[in-house]
């Protein structure tokens, strides 16, 4: 079984600061790409940001250069740090990770898991 959970999140003032972290355990072979997505009220869910196994990285637009994501590979843990955060990026923060379970070692195939989220409220 595979868990994701993530911490973090809170309420702060516009022009502040954040930083989510998502732990993914259990039986894990392989974690592939890593993301966070977001769901605002009333929304569909978007992608923040990803990083591959390696260092590539990839933002949306709406958080370039005040949105940073990292992962410690060997915690697989990835990081979200949020700088000059705004009102609109108010919404439920979601940890996403491509990997590889152990009893799918012999398929090699990867499956998509989730967090349960965590909220992020920004204050005008």
């Amino acid at each position: 079984q595979v868990q994701l959970v993530e911490s973090g999140g809170g309420l702060v003032q516009t022009g502040g600061s954040l930083r989510l972290s998502c732990v993914a355990s259990g039986s894990i072979f392989k974690i592939n790409a890593m993301a966070w997505y977001r769901q605002a009220p009333g929304k569909q869910r978007e992608l923040v940001a990803s990083i591959s196994s390696g260092t590539s990285t990839n933002y949306a637009d709406s958080v370039k250069d005040r949105f940073t994501i990292s992962r410690d590979i060997a915690k697989n843990t990835v990081y979200l740090q949020m700088n000059s955060l705004k009102p609109d990026d108010t919404a439920v923060y979601y940890c996403n990770a491509d990997l590889i379970p152990l009893n799918s070692i012999t398929q090699w195939k990867a499956f998509s898991y989730w967090g349960q989220g965590t909220q992020v409220t920004v204050s005008s």
